[in-house]
């Protein structure tokens, strides 16, 4: 029976209105008071029954929830014979939690937007090549898939034929479609707006890039911040506090009716769920522009950082660098062979950039390798020790160098460069300056940060530390450091934490997976290393760096948004509490009704945040449209002129 009444809550709402219209109508078109009577009698009791059926099972567990204190209402209104009031607020109760259904699902929106993006079947190439559709549950690794033009693309994995363009906005929050070609990576979830393509699966099911979004926004947004626990704890003993102050005026008054509307006026509906609605919605935003909050603590916290630390390469930079000078010592060309052999076993984008720059040369056979964090690699090729990496690297072997190559090595860092240096034998062979470009647009986020209320802008750098001083000085950073190890970043972390400040570290690569789980707010470039992203409290999809002023502002204008929803619904309860002990207006009726309305002013607040932008994307959002008709106008006028 109970579980029948919760399932048909909604009819039964529905049911309880009916009754009442018919019953005012019998009253006043009629005159039939024993029909009004008996219709307000019939929708006192359906609602009244889901109502105590939860309340009962509240109290199982030694909980005193609001439905127990309308169920006494309800009850209190039956002894004094008011049942227009008992049946107006059983309706209300029961409209007012539908209201709140409805409208938390709108919040929750995110979620079924992202899900809706995964296809339910797939296109996969059989054994003699023919391409059949089956459930997406049923593809592995290694599968061949088709994706044609306004197809869902199910797996992530590599182009391997055909050519087309991919709308990614489902992972990166951008709307810009991006070409596709052979050897090209594509995600699920993602459209293929025009061409074909077949891709090798990588990942698939819960296991892609897409998935993960999705599980990470559902955990986020079920999770609970310290002001939900809050509440949840002061509802917890408020309840009991209005229940008994109902009783004390009751005995006290003698007036029944004062003590019943004083439990229909003092539930505290809005304020339990003011906080979790704004927490969701901020969070169903932060997934539709490819922002991932961990979290509603996480918005709370991200929203009072003062300090912000940033890596250089992959974050501050485009991570993409480029050899600029080579200096030579000895067995150069052998060093070169070298060195090539043991960047191509490395992901690093300086390897990346090394080996593209001897994309000519073979590479050896690399007998053994060791990573030396914030210093390079170590390895065995062709029978010799081969060290590749910085000054530290060379400071920890004791490789001797020359007042010439510590020249070479100060004219390199003095442009800029990033060195790389190779040793061969205990002896330095090569000395690299590769550069980096800065990320267009940094240093108008930098400022934008700045103006959210970020005191401290550091950059923290394994790099030498003129090419450090050289970025913050163009960038105008707080404070810069370099030639730093992870362990040396992590203490610069606690050290800030240690004199109060908020901290959020900003990086990509998986030496800053420490720095990023010890801050206050870890913030991981979605482009970057996978321990980087699971280490972080944000998560930045397309790696973009415009979003981080961006997750902030929307962190901040998310907490202002529950502060507003919880002063609404104290001051809405204070008032109501006033009004019925100190005048003649107040009523059972009237206070459940103001009671429901605040309860949906909390929500529609709320909501607000699912539209939020930031002043900087409405600024970049003119700039783009004022581009776009630019160009359209030029393009109209070259068709003209031809």
């Amino acid at each position: 029976m109970q579980k029948w009444l919760m399932k048909n809550r909604n009819r039964l709402t529905a049911a309880t209105g009916i009754l009442i219209v018919l019953a005012f109508a019998a009253k006043w078109l009629f005159k039939g008071e024993a029909a009004e009577s008996g219709l307000l009698l019939a929708a006192s009791l359906i609602p009244g029954f889901p109502i105590a059926a939860s309340a009962w099972q509240a109290l199982k567990v030694k909980v005193i929830s609001i439905d127990l204190l309308v169920t006494l209402a309800i009850l209190g209104a039956f002894v004094i014979q008011e049942f227009e009031e008992s049946a107006i607020v059983a309706f209300l109760f029961l409209f007012g939690a539908y209201l709140e259904q409805k409208t938390l699902a709108k919040t929750r929106s995110a979620i079924e937007e992202l899900v809706e993006m995964v296809p339910e079947t797939a296109l996969r190439q059989t054994a003699d090549g023919d391409f059949e559709e089956v459930d997406l549950d049923d593809l592995d690794e290694g599968d061949i898939v088709l994706v044609k033009t306004g197809g869902k693309i199910p797996v992530d994995g590599e182009v391997v034929s055909g050519s087309g363009t991919a709308n990614e906005a489902s992972i990166t929050g951008e709307s810009m479609p991006l070409d596709k070609k052979p050897g090209d990576p594509v995600y699920a979830g993602t459209i293929l707006e025009n061409g074909i393509i077949r891709i090798e699966a990588e990942k698939v099911g819960d296991e892609t890039t897409f998935g993960k979004i999705i599980e990470l926004v559902e955990e986020a947004q079920d999770s609970k911040s310290q002001a939900e626990r809050l509440i949840d704890r002061f509802s917890k003993y408020y309840t009991p506090v209005v229940l008994l102050l109902a009783i004390i005026v009751g005995l006290i008054s003698q007036d029944l009716e004062l003590a019943v509307t004083i439990l229909v006026l003092g539930c505290p509906g809005a304020l339990v769920i003011g906080v979790p609605v704004s927490n969701v919605a901020g969070i169903g935003n932060g997934a539709k522009q490819g922002i991932l909050f961990k979290g509603s603590e996480v918005i709370t916290k991200f929203s009072k950082v003062d300090t912000i630390m940033f890596d250089k390469t992959g974050t501050l930079t485009y991570g993409d660098p480029r050899v600029s000078q080579v200096k030579k010592y000895g067995q150069g060309q052998l060093a070169e062979q070298l060195l090539v052999s043991v960047e191509k076993e490395s992901a690093h984008p300086l390897a990346k950039a090394i080996t593209g720059y001897y994309e000519d040369l073979e590479a050896k056979e690399v007998e053994a390798s060791q990573v030396l964090q914030g210093g390079g690699i170590v390895a065995q090729v062709a029978g010799r020790q081969v060290l590749v990496g910085n000054r530290y690297l060379l400071d920890q072997y004791h490789v001797p160098v020359t007042k010439q190559m510590e020249r070479d090595m100060e004219e390199l860092a003095s442009a800029g460069n990033s060195l790389v240096l190779v040793v061969v034998n205990g002896r330095l062979e090569l000395a690299l300056g590769l550069k980096d470009e800065i990320r267009a647009g940094v240093k108008e986020d930098l400022a934008a940060l700045k103006k959210l209320g970020v005191k401290n802008l550091l950059l923290l750098s394994g790099d030498n530390q003129k090419t450090v001083d050289l970025v913050a000085e163009e960038l105008g950073l707080t404070e810069a450091y370099g030639q730093l190890l992870p362990e040396d970043k992590v203490e610069f972390v606690k050290k800030r934490q240690a004199a109060g400040e908020i901290v959020a570290f900003v990086g990509d690569g998986i030496n800053d997976s420490p720095s990023l789980a010890r801050a206050d707010i870890g913030i991981a470039m979605g482009s970057g290393a996978d321990v980087a992203i699971e280490t972080s409290n944000v998560v930045l999809m397309n790696g973009s760096f415009d979003r981080i002023p961006r997750a902030l502002a929307l962190a901040k204008a998310t907490r202002r948004n529950m502060i507003e929803n919880i002063t609404i619904a104290l001051a809405v309860v204070a008032v109501l509490l006033v009004s019925v002990l100190a005048s003649s207006w107040m009523n059972m009726a009237i206070g459940m009704f103001v009671h429901e309305g605040s309860i949906l002013i909390v929500i529609l607040n709320a909501m607000r945040l699912l539209a939020y932008r930031s002043k900087l994307q409405k600024s970049r959002k003119l700039i783009e449209n004022n581009f776009s008709q630019a160009a359209g106008l030029y393009t109209k006028g070259i068709e003209s002129i031809q």
